[in-house]
């Protein structure tokens, strides 16, 4: 993947005309505006809940002249909450406006870094060891595994590098580390009792404890980058120009992030991770440094930011209750709405991104001879039919060889029947969802050229699972085709979206992948927002389902990805040099006669389908279609003819594999195949990341 250039975070102005407004006045009006704006915000956010308390009652609350009743329900939930908004949204407005102008990077925030999803697995590590920790200790949990998560990206994408390399390391880190942790919580149920719905990030508070203990720790984060504000200032310029200037850059770039993991850890520890304001307030800051002076130095940007991010939270909040009921908006996390609006700004801003990384041909790839395609396809074969037989086998209850030959032939006991009853479909499941998913991502990443392009990073996955989920929570007696039916109404339409929104430049990397990124964030929050409207306490059906478990699945539930298969690998392979000459470049097909965006087309909604329906047969699944593709084009070359195939065992291999794995090593307990492909596939994405860094 190419290495793009990125616009700064903060830009230096040039000498304006003199319409613009001066320093000092255009940014003090502009200011107080947005303190004005906080204001009115916090006094409705006040107003708003279950007890019918009003500005005149709240005022009397605030003075000692309220009824007990009205002041209880201010004093102890309302303010608090209010209050808690208020300094969540600041520090993670500035964490967010820091951290772009030291990484030089618009779309870096606690979110992108994975800072919340480090601090997510830490606080659930610590939660599975039956451990009771105070505040302050779990705020020093979340900020060491925040830190940790940080550093991991910053390390691998590098800083001031490129704007999409940043986002796709945290993005794979985030899946991975939400991945493990959603493992301990379906493991530890009772230890781990409400990390879920805290995930989601919620302004809630009982008391002021939880202000008063994280206040001082988000003070000295806040006044220690506003002591580095001039440095800031400085890198932004440019490393050789900050080291003439005297600054220690590495230095400073170490205690930015550090402290800017700290102003996460205490919001994560005071809410849970309330997803996406630290990218959302410096980029609505931005177009006032463009405009006004004064907002041109990290001094005066980063409190905008802070005010903004407070904007934000409480903007959310009131949005929140002011359209959903109050009694059910209670419920429903506060993050979830900025996970909304912050999905929709990442793919706002993914769109505007300059991307010079064109839509590239894949690696340049010696072609081995047939001998070495038959033999690999050869040893796939035995290791498929040894990991069929090992999964039929093995499970709760073993069983023999001779156990299923007698249920194949009808003559098996009840027991035994039983057993393979439900076991042998849940294999099926596992094997079809791998296969459909590792041909999608074949067929896409022939079709945009992008290496890093695969059903769950560019949201098609996640739609599937929001259309899937939309019809089992509001028609719970759905039949298996009635869910494959949502499940490809959500796909087609995230597709649609995405690719639609990325065609324009002949699906560029870097604007494929964002869109992608942001979209399945948009339908992780919306799947987010169902389940607790619908199912508030049943939040591990939601995890077995968002996991990719094949638990309960029967063989109805496998004939449609069965059916999409035939027709999936019947057009692969009967326009495998159609592939080939899409997957070269834009030129080559029309010289030769194709109608490229015809074939585009029937390419994409082919996998469009084979998604949903893995989607529809095993739940969310990721990473199959970025490995098996990759992995086969290693083995075996660049031809399709070869590479379908190959990627089609590798996919089938690897969910099986993760599917056995899941419900025989901690048996009786079991982890979903999407939590193991998870775990597998992040390490392999990041490689890639490394090398096309090098």
């Amino acid at each position: 993947m190419a290495v793009t250039a990125t616009e700064p975070a903060t830009e230096p102005t040039e000498a304006r005309p003199s319409t613009v407004p001066s320093s000092r006045s255009g940014a003090a009006a502009v200011t107080a505006g947005i303190v004005l704006l906080v204001a009115v915000l916090a006094v409705v956010d006040l107003t708003q809940g279950t007890a019918a308390v009003g500005p005149s009652e709240v005022l009397k609350a605030l003075t000692g002249r309220a009824d007990p009743d009205d002041a209880s329900v201010v004093v102890a939930s309302r303010l608090p909450r209010m209050t808690a908004g208020l300094l969540i949204g600041a520090v993670l407005g500035m964490a967010g406006a820091v951290l772009q102008a030291v990484s030089r990077n618009v779309l870096a925030s606690p979110d992108t870094l994975a800072v919340n999803a480090g601090s997510y697995l830490a606080l659930g590590l610590a939660a599975a060891t039956g451990v009771s920790l105070p505040v302050l200790a779990s705020s020093g949990v979340a900020f060491v595994g925040g830190l940790a998560a940080a550093a991991v990206v910053l390390g691998l994408s590098g800083l001031g590098t490129g704007t999409v390399r940043l986002v796709l390391a945290g993005t794979a880190l985030m899946l991975g580390l939400n991945s493990m942790t959603e493992g301990l919580l379906l493991l530890f149920p009772e230890q781990t009792k409400g990390l879920y719905e805290w995930n989601q990030g919620s302004i809630a508070q009982n008391g002021f404890d939880g202000v008063v203990q994280m206040l001082p720790i988000a003070l000295v984060g806040l006044v220690g980058l506003m002591l580095t504000a001039r440095r800031v200032d400085a890198l932004a310029l440019g490393d050789d120009v900050a080291r003439g200037l005297g600054v220690p850059v590495r230095a400073t770039r170490v205690t930015v992030v550090v402290l800017a993991a700290l102003l996460s850890a205490a919001a994560v520890t005071l809410a849970g991770p309330i997803g996406f304001v630290g990218l959302c307030a410096p980029a609505l800051v931005r177009p006032l440094v463009r405009r006004f002076r004064g907002f041109s130095r990290s001094r005066t940007a980063m409190p905008a930011a802070a005010l903004t991010g407070a904007a934000l939270v409480l903007g959310s909040d009131v949005l929140l209750r002011a359209l959903i009921a109050d009694d059910r908006a209670v419920s429903v996390p506060t993050g979830v709405v900025t996970s909304l609006v912050g999905a929709v700004f990442l793919v706002a801003m993914a769109l505007r991104v300059r991307d010079t990384a064109g839509a590239g041909a894949p690696d340049r790839l010696r072609t081995p001879g047939r001998g070495v395609f038959l033999a690999t396809v050869a040893v796939l074969v035995v290791v498929l039919v040894g990991l069929v037989i090992a999964a039929v086998l093995v499970g709760d209850t073993k069983l023999l060889l001779g156990d299923v030959a007698n249920w194949a032939q009808g003559r098996a006991g009840r027991a035994v029947s039983f057993v393979l009853d439900t076991r042998v479909p849940r294999v099926l499941a596992a094997l079809g969802a791998g296969a459909a998913l590792a041909l999608a991502g074949t067929l896409v990443q022939a079709v945009t050229r992008n290496p890093l392009a695969e059903p769950n990073v560019l949201g098609v996955t996640g739609g599937g699972a929001l259309g899937a989920v939309i019809l089992v929570t509001t028609v719970p007696a759905a039949g298996t085709w009635g869910v494959a039916g949502a499940a490809f109404a959500g796909s087609a339409v995230t597709a649609v979206l995405v690719f639609g929104l990325a065609a324009r430049g002949g699906f560029r990397q870097n604007r494929l992948v964002l869109v992608g990124i942001g979209v399945a964030s948009g339908t992780a929050a919306l799947i987010s927002l169902l389940i607790v409207l619908t199912d508030p306490f049943n939040a591990t059906k939601a995890l077995t389902w968002l996991s990719g478990s094949t638990y309960g699945r029967t063989m109805p539930d496998v004939v449609p990805v069965a059916l999409a298969l035939l027709v999936g690998i019947g057009v692969a392979v009967a326009r495998r040099t159609e592939l080939d000459l899409i997957s070269l470049d834009e030129d080559t097909p029309r010289l030769l006669g194709l109608r490229l965006a015809r074939g585009r087309l029937g390419f994409l909604v082919l996998s469009v389908v084979l998604s949903a329906t893995a989607v529809a047969c095993a739940g969310t699944i990721g990473f199959v279609g970025l490995v098996a593709p990759h992995a086969a084009r290693a083995l075996v070359g660049r031809r399709h003819v070869r590479v379908v195939p190959v990627a089609l065992l590798l996919g089938a291999i690897l969910v099986g594999a993760a599917d056995l794995l899941g419900r025989t090593v901690i048996a009786p307990a079991q982890l979903g195949a999407g939590l193991m492909t998870a775990v597998i596939g992040t390490p392999y994405f990041l490689y890639l990341l490394v090398r096309s860094r090098r």
